[in-house]
This record gives C-alpha cells, sequence and structure tokens, in this order.
C-alpha cells in the first residue's frame, strides 16, 4: 500500500511507486502548503523521476499537517510524502510525556508543523520527530500507483495561511521563552540549530535565505563568517550545491561547485553506461545525396504548406521501410532466468526519437509508427517532442521504443557513432543536410549531401545486415519517389 495512517488522527501518504520499477523521485515543487485543506485525487505534488515529471495526487482528504521534503530533495518511494489530518479528527499527541517536555525536541515538532524538513544541503537524513507514532496501514483513493489522480480531480485551493511554530517552554539563545512574544525560529535542522548554539548565535537575529524565511545552514555560517560561495545554475538545469573553497587534488583549481547527479541526467548516465557495458556495438556509416528528397519536400511545401511533412518524417519512413526488410535490427536481447540469452522479436515498430530538452536528452517514441504515413508520422513526433520538453511524457512514451532515430543534424554537426538506446539493437542518425560538391553523371557538382549513420547490436546481426539496411535507407533518401510509391 501505498498510503499508511500514523494514527486515528493523521494519515501518512507514502511516495508511491510510479512505474517502470524506479526507486526514488526528486521533488520539484509543493502545489499544498501546511494548513491548506485538500480534497481526495487533488494533486499536492510535482515529481521529476528518472523518465518524466509526474503530479501525484492526494488519497486523503483534510487538513495538510506536514510536508516531509523540500524542493530539490530525493525521495525513495515508500517514503513519507504528507500527512494529512481528516476533517474533524484532532492532531496526534506526542505519545512520549518526555518528549513533549524536552524542549529540543518541541523546537523541532515546531518547526515540522511550520513546513520545514530535515534534509539539508549535504544530504543528512531527517530525524523523526519525538514521539512520532510508526506507520500502520490504511487505505486512500487508489489512483496514485502510476503517479495519476482519476478523471475530475479537485483542485481545492489553499483555505489558511502557513502556521509558523510555538515558543517552546524552555529559553535557550534560538528558543524564545513565552513571555518574550517571539516566534520559534525557521530553521532546516536540529544540527543548524546546534552550529548557532554551539557559536553562541541567536537565530532570531538571523534572516533565512530559504523558502518562507526558513534558516538555511549556509546563513548560519554566512553569520558566523565562514560562508562559501552562493550557488549557482549549471547549463544543464542543475543547481550546484554549496561547498567550502577548496582545491581539486589532481588540477589545482579552486572548486566552486558540486552537481549532483540525479533525474533525467542520472537516467541518461545509467543508460549510456549500460549501453557501453554490455552491448557489444558496431557503427556503419554512408554520405548520401539528399537533392532529390529537399526538392520533392520545397515542391510539396509549395502546394500544400499546412500539411507537408518535414526532412525528419520522410527519413523514418523510409527507415520503417528499411526495419520491414530487415527486422533484426528491430530486436531487443534479453537473459532468460538460466542465465542464457533471447533475441525478442516485435510484431511492428515503436519509433524512438532523440530529443534535446532542457532536463536532458529524452526518447519518446511513436507507438506502432510502422503503420504511419509521412503525414502521420510527422505530427506524432512533433506532438511527442512539444510533451518532452514540457516534462509531460509519461514513463510509457519514454520507454517503449524498439528502434531510435537521433537527428543531430539540427546541432550543425555530420556525424556521429551514436550510442544505442539500451535494451534496443540500433540506433540510425542523420546530420546535418549542407551543399558540397558530387559528382553526377560524370560531372561535378554541388549537392545537398548528408550523413547517415547506424550504430548497431552485434549480437543480433552482423555487418551485412546492417550495411544492407543502411544502403536501402540511403538509396530511399537519393530516390524517393521511386520508395513513397511502394509505401
Amino acid at each position: 500500500m501505498s498510503a499508511v495512517t500514523t494514527s486515528p488522527s493523521v494519515k501518512v501518504f507514502l511516495l508511491p511507486d510510479l512505474g517502470e520499477g524506479l526507486t526514488e523521485a526528486e521533488l520539484v515543487n509543493w502545489l499544498v502548503a501546511e494548513g491548506d485543506t485538500v480534497t481526495v485525487d487533488q494533486p499536492v505534488a510535482e515529481v521529476e523521476t528518472a523518465k518524466s515529471m509526474v503530479v501525484v495526487p492526494s488519497p486523503f482528504a483534510g487538513v495538510v499537517t506536514q510536508l516531509h521534503g523540500e524542493a530539490g530533495t530525493t525521495i525513495n518511494v515508500g517514503a513519507p510524502l504528507i500527512s494529512v489530518t481528516p476533517p474533524g479528527a484532532a492532531a496526534a499527541e506526542p505519545s512520549s510525556p518526555d518528549a513533549a517536555a524536552d524542549p529540543e525536541a518541541e523546537a523541532y515538532r515546531d518547526e515540522e508543523r511550520a513546513g520545514v524538513t530535515v534534509p539539508t544541503d549535504e544530504q543528512l537524513a531527517a530525524a523523526p520527530a519525538a514521539g512520532e507514532p510508526e506507520a500502520e496501514s490504511g487505505t486512500g483513493s487508489g489512483n496514485v500507483l502510476i503517479g495519476y489522480g482519476t478523471p475530475g480531480t479537485g483542485t481545492g485551493g489553499r483555505t489558511r495561511q502557513r502556521r509558523g511554530g510555538a515558543a517552546t517552554a524552555a529559553g535557550t539563545p534560538d528558543q524564545p521563552k513565552p513571555d518574550d512574544g517571539r516566534r520559534a525560529v525557521f530553521c532546516i535542522s536540529p544540527l543548524v540549530r546546534k552550529l548557532a548554539r554551539d557559536a553562541g548565535l541567536d537565530l532570531h537575529s538571523l534572516e533565512g535565505s530559504g523558502a518562507d524565511g526558513m534558516i538555511l545552514r549556509r546563513d548560519v555560517e554566512r553569520a558566523l563568517g565562514t560562508s562559501a560561495e552562493a550557488p549557482a545554475p549549471t547549463d544543464s538545469g542543475e543547481t550546484a550545491t554549496e561547498t567550502r573553497a577548496e582545491a581539486d587534488r589532481r588540477s589545482g583549481l579552486q572548486i566552486t561547485g558540486r552537481v549532483p547527479v540525479r533525474g533525467v541526467r542520472k537516467a541518461v548516465a545509467e543508460a549510456m553506461t549500460r549501453s557501453r557495458r554490455e552491448i557489444p556495438e558496431a557503427t556503419v556509416w554512408v554520405d548520401v545525396d539528399a537533392t532529390a528528397l529537399v526538392e520533392l519536400r520545397a515542391d510539396l511545401k509549395r502546394r500544400q504548406p499546412d500539411t507537408t511533412p518535414g526532412l525528419l518524417a520522410f527519413v523514418a519512413r523510409f527507415a520503417l521501410a528499411g526495419l520491414a526488410r530487415y527486422p533484426e535490427l528491430n530486436t531487443r536481447i534479453v537473459e532468460r532466468e538460466d542465465s542464457s540469452q533471447e533475441i525478442l522479436t516485435f510484431d511492428g515498430v515503436n519509433l524512438g526519437i532523440a530529443a534535446q530538452t532542457d532536463r536532458g536528452l529524452l526518447v519518446p517514441a511513436v507507438q506502432r509508427a510502422d503503420r504511419m504515413s509521412a503525414r502521420e508520422l510527422d505530427a506524432e513526433i512533433r506532438r511527442l517532442a512539444a510533451l518532452a520538453r514540457e516534462g509531460k511524457a509519461t514513463p510509457a512514451d519514454l520507454t517503449s521504443g524498439t528502434f531510435t532515430l537521433n537527428n543531430y543534424g539540427v546541432f550543425g554537426v555530420d556525424g556521429s557513432a551514436a550510442i544505442i538506446n539500451h535494451p534496443e539493437a540500433a540506433i540510425l542518425g542523420l546530420g546535418r543536410i549542407i551543399d558540397r560538391p558530387w559528382v553526377v553523371n560524370g560531372e561535378l557538382a554541388v549537392r545537398k549531401v548528408t550523413e547517415l549513420t547506424l550504430t548497431f547490436d552485434h549480437r543480433v546481426c552482423d555487418g551485412g545486415v546492417a550495411g544492407g539496411f543502411l544502403r536501402y535507407v540511403a538509396d530511399a533518401v537519393e530516390n524517393p519517389g521511386g520508395v513513397l510509391a511502394d509505401l
């Protein structure tokens, strides 16, 4: 079960299995705050898995009492995500009198009630609040097992503002007595409190740089004169974590940041590493005169400007025709229980289209592309590319391909020995189309030339099959009219 109950009055929703065997997700954004009233299946958080961005709905209705995580942290499947108090139920009381009387524990509970969680930029594990009961099994809407709610999901908004923690009974440098009229501070973890207390620093004198004025470790270090430089975004969209000024032992240069490998970048790294480790790949390529294809499309564009497919759709159509003749490239090798291997063949082609996005390289797949015309392929390629760029492609969109087409020519390069999209058996690459000198009928001419590159798994076929497929696609590009007439 993905939802459990901590007591008769508080329900804890655990991060569900979002599909495809994923074990963790990065919390991107909370859609609710503590103190909000939520309905069943109302979206409460946006998380990014290794496959896609997913909106997670609540299986419970009631008042949000605790958010178990901060934006940017990684949460394991099965770990607490959000706590909800059902309508009419009282908040859970501490089960231990000693814990209730402990000022440090009480202050920590105040922070938790105010929407603060323990994970820090040093990736410290969260410490449970004193007296917090263990989870027990419960029930929910049942619609969150793959990360999506049911149709007609409510959009209940916030009904009250987030509340700060109550002042504690004991007075410390960072915890005021009740009679001084000050609230308990927003602090990211007890360890940050201890750092300030050991240095004799009053946390009430600090302005937190976190959400809603939350005091982070860097705020304390800055006040103590030991703060590191502020983190900066990287080209990949990740944010470098703080790091004290230190020199790299290998290069001698100062280290300015550390970027965690997670989300899509982590998935890409793992897939590429596994592909190179497991697949004995080989690459063949050929230069192709694409002048006839460019002219054919230009002529169609003049006559049908709104429905003319792009060049990539035509190449995709030729590749699909080639796979019908050389189906060995549209296969997958899998291991059996006895450690032997077998080649899976498929009734159809799901054509993956490599798409560069702000979140990294994604490969959404056109389902049963072998049944589509060039116009249908063009429309579906554009639709899936838009979903990938917006982070809305589903895990099924991103993991169901059987053969991949990669148009790296859009980056201005001629060719590439691409890495196979594991566990597929081949990937076809298309370079940029440029004017080059070319011999036509014994005479030198300027033609539109591109390079086609095929990287294939040498376990599923030999060079003859790979060369035959690549030559078929190249001939189709050079003589598109003849091939399209047969499709």
